[in-house]
């Protein structure tokens, strides 16, 4: 084996198995959240209450009308956000969700938890700190690394990258791109 083909392949095994961890973990939550709309991976209901309460108009809901009506209802949680989304007034807190119905006033006030583990591995495609952007860089860079690495290391039959690789890359982006611009 020639020194090149050592050390293309020590680059591709080596990156590979330092982000082995990290590609596992961000494949399952990148999984999870591709189903966030369909059901909350990152939390479970714990309770929900249904309420009824008279809201002013929609011009009068602020960050102190949400808060005050929140200990109104007896939510003692941290408050995150609110706003008003379709026609419904939206509440969130660390472990808690308020979602009223601006016309009718009929609501639910939902308790959850967070996902032992899910939420945690979810966090990663959420995480916008300076180093952990930093880190993802390095990482996308080091996925293209191990891709180049691994169309480079076989040199020599009918399956070298010259000889058959290159029409499975071309049809691994074609598909995406087909998708991006046909389907999207």
């Amino acid at each position: 084996m020639k020194k090149r083909d050592k050390n293309i392949r020590a680059i591709h095994r080596d990156f590979g198995y330092f982000y082995l961890g990290l590609i596992i973990s961000f494949a399952f939550s990148g999984i999870l959240m591709n189903h966030r709309e369909s059901w909350h991976p990152e939390k479970y209901t714990v309770e929900t209450k249904t309420i009824q309460v008279a809201l002013p108009t929609e011009d009068k809901i602020n960050e102190k009308f949400a808060e005050d009506l929140a200990k109104e209802l007896g939510v003692d949680d941290k408050f995150k956000r609110h706003g008003v989304k379709k026609g419904e007034l939206r509440i969130a807190f660390e472990n808690t969700d308020v979602e009223i119905d601006m016309k009718t006033g009929k609501g639910e006030i939902v308790s959850f938890k967070k996902t032992p583990f899910i939420s945690q591995t979810m966090k990663l495609h959420k995480n916008t700190s300076d180093w952990w952007i930093y880190y993802s860089d390095i990482f996308g860079l080091s996925l293209i690394t191990i891709a180049v690495t691994g169309a480079m290391m076989i040199t020599a039959g009918k399956n070298t990258f010259k000889r058959r690789g290159w029409k499975l890359a071309l049809a691994g982006i074609l598909f995406p791109l087909l998708f991006l611009f046909l389907l999207a």
